[in-house]
């Protein structure tokens, strides 16, 4: 049941934030933006179609994480347990990572710069709250295990694993 009602506070806070800053504001932004032709090239539109469901998939897979440790991707409502495995393993942020792409899909999907602005700004600003609002509090609330989880995994890209051969 517990799981249940996770599941459920993860579809209504998807809707609401995600569903807002990935959904509605690129809609919004751009229906009424021109249509730039840059944008139409056959590899262009394969590869916004590509980062819209790579994206979306990224977005479902992490807050169904969050989810299965009986929390949501709500800031107010995470997970008791510093979530590190999946693909956290990678980047500490995947979530946010995933918003981007979506975000990025819907400026190739409605040629729109404006779209492409609005995803640019929606990184500069998950960088800003991460820096001053998510890590500082994930370190106070999981102390030496977050320190040594930040030490070892990225903050947004993930490292390129070299071998040797």
């Amino acid at each position: 049941m517990a799981r249940s009602f996770a599941l459920l506070k993860t579809a209504v806070f998807t809707a609401i934030v995600p569903g807002t800053v990935a959904g509605l504001i690129p809609w919004l932004l751009g229906r009424n933006d021109l249509e730039y032709q840059s944008f139409n090239s056959p590899l262009v539109r394969r590869l916004g179609h590509l980062s819209l469901v790579s994206g979306a998939l990224l977005y479902c897979h992490t807050a169904f994480r969050f989810a299965d440790e009986d929390g949501t991707p709500s800031p107010r409502d995470e997970p008791a347990e510093l979530v590190t495995g999946g693909v956290y393993a990678d980047t500490r942020n995947p979530m946010y990572i995933g918003v981007v792409l979506v975000v990025l899909g819907q400026a190739v999907r409605f040629r729109s710069a404006l779209v492409l602005w609005w995803a640019v700004g929606c990184a500069l600003g998950f960088q800003r709250r991460i820096v001053s609002y998510e890590e500082p509090n994930l370190a106070a609330k999981h102390g030496e295990a977050y320190a040594e989880y930040a030490a070892r995994v990225p903050r947004w890209l993930p490292r390129v694993q070299r071998t040797d051969g």
